[in-house]
């Protein structure tokens, strides 16, 4: 159809669509924004949302109170161990020496020395009561810690059994959250689908075109490609049945036009040959011409050979002589591309009439001109 356009007309048409794209665009980035905000309408649930608070608190308290006294109780530990370590060493050394003066006595066998060697014992008896007390120290804190972790194992049980049974109840408010959003998204698209597909079907050749189309591409990118990655899952089956409901549509619609677009070519091969090119459009049959496409039926016709004036198919008168110089020309042409006269209206008498009835008139008026050849 370009080709039969004005050369700054060609330019108007591209500037308008650049107008219905960069429309489009503005549109397209103003869908995302509200589509991607729609999530906001709905409160973003936590696990905490279902769980008894008063129970996480009591649980949460008992695990903090048991990491700290597991916290004090390493601490008391370390400082028993420290204390252990060095009541053993104490002691380990007073026998040592205890020893090594025994070894002594026993070789000078002097009574003087039995009352340095009951001290002695009884010195060795309190370092061997300060070990056994370090010991039981140590132990004391070793129990504490144990009871600690204990505690705070028992804590964290009961906390992990809280959160797998609000889990479940999470997942579930989780999903009925995405279908929520999911129909909110759908009904803002589908209602711009509906009227993206009403705009085509009346609008789309009015004088606001570029704003037509626009707001179709705008439509379309929303529903297919704003919507599709939201689609809730739920194994595949919302995904395919939305895929199976718009083929059936889409191809039952197709079925329908073509049947009507049959319909309305069998209609208008039916009608006289100057009615149908009357009601073509201009444009478009000078643009199937220069294709070698009927403009009436719009099967492929062999133009190329110079003798074809009309279509073997539908019988479409494509090519006649111009009333004024006899030239073959388009019969879609408004004037003649030989002598620029222009085409004659289908009401217009036809040549041949023409000179018949200026025969006629020459022999009334007493001129008998040469008729052979013309037919009467």
């Amino acid at each position: 159809m370009s080709k039969s356009l004005r050369l700054s007309e060609k330019w108007f048409h591209r500037g308008l669509w650049l107008v219905a794209f960069i429309f489009a665009w503005f549109l397209v980035g103003l869908g995302s924004t509200v589509v991607g905000d729609l999530p906001r309408v709905e409160q973003r649930h936590q696990l905490e949302d279902f769980m008894d608070p008063e129970q996480r608190t009591a649980v949460n308290a008992q695990i903090l109170g048991a990491r700290q006294a597991s916290k004090v109780a390493q601490d008391g530990l370390e400082q028993a161990q420290l204390g252990l370590q060095a009541a053993q060493a104490d002691n380990r050394a007073a026998r040592e020496t205890f020893s090594n003066w025994l070894a002594t006595r026993r070789v000078t066998e002097r009574a003087e020395q039995d009352q340095a060697l009951l001290e002695r014992t009884r010195e060795l008896d309190v370092l061997r009561k300060a070990e056994r007390e370090a010991q039981g120290a140590v132990e004391a804190q070793q129990q504490a810690a144990l009871n600690a972790r204990q505690a705070q194992s028992r804590g964290e049980s009961e906390l992990r059994e809280m959160e797998e049974a609000a889990s479940a109840n999470l997942r579930e408010a989780q999903r009925a959250q995405e279908l929520r959003v999911f129909l909110y998204r759908l009904a803002l698209t589908l209602p711009l689908l509906v009227a993206a597909g009403w705009l085509f079907a009346t609008k789309r050749k009015s004088t606001y075109w570029p704003f037509v189309w626009g707001f179709i591409f705008f439509a379309l990118f929303a529903f297919f490609v704003e919507l599709v990655p939201y689609l809730p899952s739920y194994g595949g089956y919302v995904r395919y049945l939305v895929g199976i409901v718009l083929t059936v549509v889409g191809g039952r619609y197709a079925i329908q036009a073509l049947q009507r677009y049959l319909e309305r070519q069998k209609q208008a091969e039916a009608l006289p040959d100057t009615q149908r090119r009357k009601d073509m459009n201009y444009d478009l049959a000078l643009t199937r011409l220069s294709k070698n496409v009927c403009p009436g039926c719009e099967r492929t016709v062999d133009l190329k050979d110079g003798k074809t004036d009309f279509c073997p198919h539908c019988g479409l008168c494509l090519f006649d002589q111009c009333a004024h110089c006899k030239a073959r020309k388009s019969a879609f042409a408004l004037f003649c591309f030989s002598c620029g006269a222009s085409a004659r209206r289908e009401d217009a008498p036809a040549p041949e009439t023409l000179q018949v009835n200026e025969a006629v008139k020459a022999v009334e008026e007493g001129d008998a001109p040469d008729v052979a050849g013309v037919p009467v």
